[in-house]
């Protein structure tokens, strides 16, 4: 009997079969006839009601239809055929059951219901080994999916991938969807080529145990100045939480630059991020916090930040817009310039604000230093302290507004300062969210180590996430004005 080659979904619009006895067409009717042969196990009844949504209800506005074939061979490499489509609800009833009918026939069959923050990617790769293309298939807790892998009959080497993903519409009577066919070299494949080259750049991370991330997106350009330009949606991959851990690999033959954002329980994006160098054959590590991460200072100091080889801007390096501690070495020449001293009403207001800060500071510390548990077992005492620790937190946010309303007088006293706003601010913002994150810090290192800690510790962290978040929206803004 000759193989019978079953014709890629992306590409046909048919299933044709023959037979060495007979020579005749087995008739559509009868297609799952063919499923029973153990020689041909292959997910056709996947293949065939995906083939029917995409012909009766799919969209050509936005359809994508492409093929790489090699050029001496002619065999494909890889293919996609993706088609958006709307249709009512009752034409997706069988989905479930077909899909589940062909698994024996796949290596992975994923299902994804409404209500989990789990996203998916297809990741599209030539024979060759080269990245073509991340799909981003699973996008929002709306959405319900089903994926499907199986072999490819006509190249062993190769994986065809079978996924339809859809949520309901603005008027609620009908669903949008979209429907996807791709031919890939398998993944295993190309993991392996990456375990072995060595112009591979990889992130290592890990979440830390104040943290319910489920998911991040990473970002990559040439230069910092296209990172900055690149849309929200313009992320390279996902890069999925599995057990407390996440990785992300990609080959490339010369320094770039990337970004690290989170993915919210509601499926957006989180407003601040982490910008890093990538460079090939190196690997980051990285812990995420709650409203930190712990750094890789031996990568920074080696190649990225701190080794003057950094592809980073200077905004960038300096974590304007990143969730990083600030290095206190990092760019100081910069905080040192001279500028014109306020009038001597002013000059003398400033520093009594910036004392008055200087001792609100310290309490907070003298609270934490009393948190010892060598020192304290008494629960009512440790939620009196962090009462305490709260208060202070919200004398120290008054005191910098403060400080923030004389610096207005000043800049119009020296209206020709104005475009310096970042260089004098700066620093003043790096103090005051350092002085937050510390705190935020501590309370993190208490919390991993097993200290019995009351619910007012919770409460003083949401507040501390809070003034993190505002003073580095602040920042950012402040960094985006004068650019």
């Amino acid at each position: 009997m000759k193989r019978i080659i079953i014709m890629l979904f992306i590409a046909c619009s048919a299933v044709v079969t023959a037979t060495a006895q007979s020579k005749s067409k087995i008739q559509k009717k009868d297609y799952l006839a063919i499923v029973e042969n153990k020689e041909y196990q292959y997910p056709l009844r996947v293949f065939r009601r995906l083939r029917e949504i995409r012909d009766q209800f799919g969209r050509k506005q936005g359809q994508v239809y492409s093929v790489l074939k090699n050029p001496n061979t002619g065999l494909i490499e890889s293919a996609e055929r993706i088609t958006h489509f709307s249709c009512d609800v009752k034409e997706l009833k069988t989905i479930d059951q077909v899909f589940m009918d062909d698994e024996p026939y796949s290596y992975q069959i994923l299902h994804i219901m409404p209500g989990s923050r789990e996203q998916f990617s297809i990741r599209v790769v030539s024979n060759g080994g080269q990245p073509n293309n991340t799909l981003h298939v699973r996008t929002n807790s709306k959405q319900e999916m089903w994926f499907l892998a199986t072999k490819n009959l006509d190249n062993p080497q190769l994986r065809d991938a079978y996924a339809i993903v859809w949520e309901p519409s603005a008027d609620g009577l009908n669903v949008e969807g979209t429907v996807y066919g791709i031919s890939s070299l398998r993944p295993d494949l190309y993991t392996k080529n990456l375990e072995t080259s060595n112009n591979v750049f990889r992130i290592d991370g890990r979440v830390g145990d104040d943290l319910t991330d489920s998911l991040y997106v990473v970002y990559m350009a040439d230069s910092s100045e296209e990172l900055d330009k690149l849309a929200d949606d313009a992320f390279m991959e996902y890069m999925p939480v599995v057990n407390r851990r996440f990785s992300f690999s990609v080959e490339i033959d010369k320094p770039k630059v990337g970004r690290i954002r989170t993915v919210m329980p509601d499926g957006s994006l989180c407003h601040l991020w982490t910008n890093l160098d990538f460079v090939p054959g190196e690997t980051y590590h990285i812990t995420t916090h709650n409203g930190y991460y712990d750094e890789d200072r031996d990568y920074e100091r080696r190649v990225g930040r701190y080794s003057g080889k950094s592809l980073l801007n200077k905004r960038q390096v300096r974590g304007i817009d990143d969730v990083a501690n600030v290095d206190d070495a990092d760019d100081a020449s910069a905080h040192d310039r001279p500028f014109p001293e306020p009038s001597p009403a002013l000059k003398l207001r400033m520093e009594i604000k910036y004392k008055e800060l200087g001792a609100k500071t310290e309490t907070v510390r003298a609270f934490y230093k009393s948190l010892d548990p060598k020192r304290i077992a008494s629960w009512a005492r440790k939620d009196r302290i962090f009462d305490r620790i709260i208060k202070q937190n919200q004398e120290v946010d008054a005191v910098f507004r403060d400080l923030q309303k004389l610096f207005k007088d000043y800049f119009k006293e020296f209206d020709n300062l104005v475009d310096k706003r970042a260089e004098i601010l700066g620093p003043g913002y790096e103090g005051i969210l350092e002085f937050y994150t510390e705190q935020n810090k501590a309370l993190t290192e208490m919390i991993s180590s097993g200290i019995q800690l009351p619910k007012s510790a919770q409460k003083t962290q949401k507040a501390l996430n809070k003034y993190i978040e505002k003073y580095m929206k602040e920042m950012t803004k402040l960094a985006m004005e004068v650019e």
